[in-house]
């Protein structure tokens, strides 16, 4: 489908900075594909439709889904059934999205087939999910957790609400991850642990990523903003949960940088500010939708976190959206990755180049920016 557009563009032109960055990009072009960095995009189109119920927003997202990722016989294009790694599943979430809204059996039947690939999943001994078969066994990342485990829980609500082994299931997948990541003292998460102990990164006594890369904790922090609303009030995996938010979004606020009011790409000390390190975009947008976010679910308190959320989503404007020469919104400041098959080391994530418009780093801001601005009004 090929939609001709006619939005203004430009900070002139609009007051929403949603809108603005979902014109531009539609503008520039989205990849249909069901990569995870586009499922994360397509959630900021949710937003923005949610906000404005604009039909051309819907359409062009369909347009991206249909045939591009999931064919009129309920199949996904191009889905590798032996093949295991937790970012392909994120896109069952913008599936699900497409059915609730049409009700229609092919997202269904797709849906069906990412949740029947997690039956058959490669888990550590715990019960967690690993992170890729075969390439690394045995761990579980803070990524992966956003990658799946939105889905499932989404999926369960939807079709297996009373399956309280899956509710357990679910649960288990968040309790491992915080048990072996979590700092006591800072309340942040560092990247991912391995189970066997064996990966050059891992602690040897516990298993731990050495170092607190801030994508990974800000996949971790909406990934419980997803599930938290989907858990049966009742389950006690839903109480674990809030605690985890909770003591994350505290952790958040020692993090946060005075001068910024963003955060650091590696949140351990003693690194910010250190030479290389820098305030990144994408972690920035997550946790200041997930303050946000979480103060309107009732999580945490307005009183203590909507004055540090004001500074933080300012310095997301002020530092990271760049308006073109065509009035379209740049978003920069994004890293293009960080990843546990390396050695973990400080030198290794600052290594990895920052690019512009990057999905993984403007969705969050779009999600963020829906956040602000149904606040605002």
């Amino acid at each position: 489908m090929r939609l001709v557009l006619a939005f203004a563009t430009g900070a002139a032109a609009s007051t929403s900075y949603l809108t603005w960055t979902a014109d531009s990009f539609i503008q520039r072009g989205v990849k249909a594909t069901k990569g995870y960095g586009e499922a994360t995009i397509y959630e900021g189109y949710e937003a923005a439709y949610a906000l404005t119920k604009n039909e051309t927003y819907a359409e062009w997202y369909r347009g991206q889904i249909d045939d591009a990722v999931v064919l009129e016989n309920g199949t996904i294009r191009d889905w590798k059934y032996d093949y295991y790694s937790l970012d392909d599943y994120r896109i069952g979430n913008n599936i699900l999205w497409w059915y609730e809204h049409t009700h229609e059996a092919k997202y269904k039947q797709a849906a069906d087939i990412i949740r029947a690939q997690l039956d058959r999943h490669p888990r550590t001994a715990t019960g967690g999910f690993w992170h890729r078969q075969p390439v690394y066994p045995n761990q579980m990342w803070l990524d992966g957790i956003f990658m799946a485990d939105s889905f499932y829980a989404r999926w369960t609500r939807l079709f297996e609400p009373h399956n309280k082994t899956a509710w357990d299931d679910i649960a288990r997948q968040f309790d491992n991850i915080d048990a072996h990541t979590r700092n006591r003292t800072t309340g942040l998460l560092v990247h991912g642990y391995d189970e066997s102990k064996t990966a050059v990164w891992a602690d040897p006594v516990t298993g731990a990523a050495p170092l607190v890369w801030s994508r990974a904790v800000g996949w971790y922090f909406m990934s419980l903003l997803e599930v938290i609303p989907q858990f049966p009030p009742l389950h006690p995996g839903r109480a674990r949960l809030v605690k985890y938010f909770t003591t994350l979004a505290a952790g958040l606020k020692k993090a946060q940088d005075e001068k910024s009011g963003g955060w650091w790409l590696i949140m351990s000390e003693p690194y910010p500010g250190a030479p290389g390190n820098y305030i990144e975009s994408s972690a920035s947008a997550m946790f200041t939708f997930g303050w946000l976010k979480g103060m309107r679910l009732g999580l945490l308190s307005e009183r203590e976190y909507l004055k540090p959320a004001r500074k933080a989503y300012r310095g997301l404007v002020d530092q990271f959206v760049k308006e073109n020469d065509d009035g379209t919104l740049y978003w920069e400041g994004t890293v293009k990755v960080g990843s546990l098959g390396s050695n973990g080391t400080y030198e290794y994530y600052i290594s990895i180049p920052i690019v512009e418009n990057d999905h993984r780093g403007a969705g969050p801001f779009m999600l963020a920016a829906y956040e602000m601005e149904k606040r605002e009004g």
